[in-house]
């Protein structure tokens, strides 16, 4: 089933301070804060939350479309996903913008100071979503507001069931907008404080959001993850990962592990225990695609940890 993926393409540059932050900042001056922090080490990914899905999904042996706008310097990307068996011919090129990146730079203690540059992801809503796609599913992904909305309404417009995935562009959308997302949506995803944030800016608890969609998914970190689906609450337990590197993309991974059981009419808890599979995956590799496993390999690891095969 073709899977249409709309959301950020990103670089992620990655650097680390060998010491605190703590250290160098003055509680007493933060408001005239001047600091320079000295990072030998430092690292280039490729992110971006529509481009991590699709590149699980693929692993998965699934057929993602992935559609974002992107700027001039992302010839890079292109190559990459040529690489990977990944079509960009929905990836728009928007003229003298830079692809979407975030600049990350973290301590000792794992604190993180982000800059985030959305560059060419303004101008998603000039991707326009219609049936000659051909796509069967698709998830709304973090992406430009105007972009979201539109691409959530022309899903809905064109029969195309899809889930909404608000991530970190919550807090861009008024109640109104986000009622609406969620009355569109066939499928809700969200964390636990994505998930308390929805609440309060709807004023409607997640369970009631969960009766007027096919199910509704609640991710809780290390404490497994929720489904809400047809007046039942299924818990699916957390897969224990071999080394715990690096959580970044680990949402986006549990999330092709969904679309995937989604596609292939999967019940709820082998959908929601391939997305937990697909984060614990994940979270053993530096970078949100770094991952490499073979389909049967993956198909293997869920029947030694589950005793089951849903294949």
């Amino acid at each position: 089933m073709r899977t249409l993926i709309t959301g950020s393409v990103a670089y992620d540059t990655i650097m680390v301070f060998p010491d605190r932050f703590k250290n160098h900042l003055l509680a007493d001056q933060l408001h005239i804060l001047n600091v320079c922090f000295l990072t030998p080490e430092m690292r280039r990914e490729y992110g971006g939350c529509a481009a991590n899905i699709g590149y699980n999904l693929k692993m998965l042996g699934g057929d993602p479309i992935v559609m974002a706008t992107v700027g001039d310097d992302i010839a890079p990307y292109f190559e990459r996903m040529a690489g990977q068996g990944l079509s960009s011919a929905h990836l728009k090129k928007i003229t003298g913008q830079f692809t979407a990146q975030a600049f990350i730079t973290t301590d000792l203690d794992n604190n993180q100071i982000i800059a985030f540059h959305p560059g060419a992801m303004n101008f998603s809503h000039e991707n326009r979503i219609d049936a000659s796609l051909n796509a069967r599913l698709a998830i709304i992904a973090p992406d430009g507001k105007d972009g979201m909305l539109q691409h959530a309404r022309q899903c809905a417009q064109a029969g195309i069931p899809f889930v909404f995935d608000p991530g970190q562009g919550l807090p861009m959308f008024s109640a109104e907008e986000l009622s609406e997302f969620v009355r569109l949506a066939d499928y809700v995803a969200v964390n636990d404080y994505e998930g308390k944030m929805l609440e309060e800016k709807t004023g409607m608890s997640l369970e009631s959001m969960a009766r007027g969609v096919k199910a509704l998914v609640l991710t809780l970190g290390a404490k497994g993850s929720l489904i809400y689906a047809s007046g039942q609450r299924h818990e699916i337990p957390v897969v224990a990962a071999g080394a715990i590197l690096d959580p970044t993309g680990c949402g986006d991974a549990y999330r092709a592990g969904l679309l995937y059981g989604i596609a292939r009419g999967w019940d709820w808890p082998s959908t929601g225990r391939l997305g937990a599979l697909m984060g614990s995956i994940k979270i053993e590799c530096r970078g949100a695609q770094n991952h490499n496993l073979a389909t049967a390999e993956i198909v293997d690891r869920f029947k030694r940890e589950f005793s089951y095969s849903p294949w």
